[in-house]
């Protein structure tokens, strides 16, 4: 089973693929890329369009699946999940003795949020829990020029969003370490010094493969969209000019890429943008397998990268999947 608007090449394995809406049905609170903003921003972008009636929001089509794999049933009602989730995240936030509402009385919490139910409801508890929220009625004064303590109601009342200023350290308040330091030296860190140390004797492979994302294509499902794909290819292999000359490849040729489980036929873009020794492939391509119902796309299929991820290659302390300094062999198609 799988939730994605497109067959694509994991969802093509699946017996029901459920299509979620459109984007444009769907409210949006940017988490991600705050973590890379230069100033203090809020905003909240409300749904454009009205779903369909009878269409379920995907948050209710995800809630559906998790019960039924509950054992609970295609009847059994979304509003059980999300109920369970956000009284849950009420509660801890009434326990943490350092959170602004703790020790308050969680059905008033519950009580305060409503009628909101799902991603809006959830939003609006974590806004006004978080550093700059109005703590459900503790805080009154401005947390900005003409910017009222946090709930999504302001939020909806500032369509461009509001300007909370320049970042502001949090540390070390926001410190739940047992010393109250960044503890870098974690345990399983230190004790995969001896591997590591190990390691830096290993013979070193003629090159190693490393991944990238272009600005146009940051996933895979970019590349069905005519307008993004445009242009000139993006999933070439980057080849510094020295590996070039020494392998006998060539700018806007072809060279075959082998690791040991697989090899694959990529054009080439001799670039110094990567260091002797390292060749780059982006990843989220290799569009042309069977099943597959990716028009666009099919038309730019490029090479799947995973082709080369080896899986005997795995990070020891993190048991995480190595995507990247895979050894390859590169040579002239």
């Amino acid at each position: 089973m799988a939730v994605d608007i497109y067959v694509n090449e994991t969802t093509r394995h699946a017996d029901v693929i459920l299509p979620p809406p459109s984007p444009l049905a769907k409210g949006h609170y940017d988490l991600a890329l705050l973590q890379v903003a230069l100033r203090n921003v809020a905003n909240y972008s409300p749904p454009v369009l009205p779903l369909a009636e009878g269409e379920p929001d995907e948050w209710e089509i995800l809630a559906k699946v998790a019960l039924i794999f509950q054992g609970l049933g295609a009847a059994a009602a979304p509003s059980i999940v999300d109920d369970l989730v956000v009284t849950t995240l009420v509660q801890s936030a009434v326990g943490d003795e350092h959170g602004p509402i703790a020790g308050r009385d969680s059905e008033e919490i519950l009580a305060a949020l409503a009628p909101r139910t799902g991603p809006e409801r959830l939003l609006d508890l974590l806004l006004r829990t978080g550093p700059y929220g109005d703590g459900f009625g503790a805080r009154t004064e401005e947390v900005a020029p003409g910017v009222p303590p946090l709930t999504l109601d302001v939020l909806l009342d500032h369509p461009h969003g509001v300007d909370l200023g320049p970042l502001q350290p949090r540390l070390p308040e926001v410190l739940r370490t047992p010393t109250g330091f960044i503890e870098l030296a974690a345990e399983p860190i230190l004790a995969d010094l001896p591997r590591l140390r190990a390691a830096l004797d290993r013979e070193v492979p003629e090159a190693v493969l490393v991944g990238r994302r272009d600005l146009r294509s940051n996933n895979s499902w970019m590349h069905n969209l005519e307008v993004l794909v445009k242009g000139k290819p993006r999933c070439t292999l980057h080849v510094h000019p020295d590996d070039a000359a020494r392998w006998g490849v060539t700018d806007g040729g072809s060279a075959v890429v082998t690791g040991r489980v697989g090899k694959v036929e990529v054009p080439v873009e001799v670039t110094d943008a990567v260091r002797s020794g390292v060749v780059s492939l982006p990843h989220g391509w290799g569009h042309d397998l069977p099943g597959v119902r990716l028009e666009v796309a099919g038309r730019h299929a490029g090479v799947n990268s995973n082709v080369l991820s080896d899986e005997e290659l795995v990070d020891v302390p993190s048991g995480n999947a190595v995507l990247n300094g895979i050894p390859v062999a590169v040579a002239p198609a």
